[in-house]
């Protein structure tokens, strides 16, 4: 579990740069903006393949649940989700969907981390479910601080029809991970 928890700390740790501007800022001035990026990148995506792998070893290791989630979790995770695609989608196509929740892919990984705690109580899981929540929840109050010095435009060209994409887009994803690409992906057939 070792390499799950550097995974994650490495992850977030380069994530949450951003929250701070000063940091980021200094970094960007030693780094170059491109040097700071390529960094930024390299650590993420070591952060993330240590993720997969550390996941993947814990998932074989012999680990004892710290709770044992109910039988109804499954279903509330299945519903939770729902959303979450279309979410996802909505934070690349702005429209009203972005407009009314802010931050789509933020509240579209607060969901998916809770989602996923009702189904979910080894403690691999936990922590990695548990780390991205709180790790969402952080991000969104350093944006709602920053926001509120500097608000945002939220006047977006094409808001219906990008919400009308978004939705159709995220329902499809959503259909294919329960009938087929979670179970390839994750290793996990949603539909047993």
């Amino acid at each position: 579990m070792t390499l799950l928890i550097s995974g994650l700390t490495a992850f977030f740790a380069v994530h949450l740069i951003p929250s701070f501007s000063g940091l980021r800022e200094s970094l960007v001035q030693r780094l170059s903006f491109n040097g700071y990026r390529g960094l930024y990148t390299l650590i993420s995506l070591g952060g993330l393949v240590a993720i997969v792998y550390g996941f993947g070893a814990a998932w074989n290791g012999d680990y004892a649940p710290w709770y044992v989630a109910p039988s109804w979790g499954r279903h509330v995770t299945m519903l939770l989700m729902l959303p979450v695609f279309p979410l996802f989608f909505a934070s690349q196509l702005k429209g009203n969907i972005t407009r009314v929740t802010k931050h789509p892919l933020i509240n579209a990984t607060k969901l998916w981390a809770v989602a996923h705690l009702f189904a979910n109580g080894e403690p691999y899981s936990v922590i990695l479910f548990g780390s991205f929540l709180i790790w969402a929840i952080l991000v969104r109050i350093t944006i709602a601080r920053r926001e509120r010095i500097n608000p945002p435009s939220r006047d977006y060209p094409n808001a219906t029809r990008n919400d009308v994409i978004s939705v159709g887009l995220g329902l499809i994803f959503y259909g294919l991970f329960v009938w087929k690409l979670h179970a390839i992906l994750i290793g996990v057939p949603i539909i047993t």
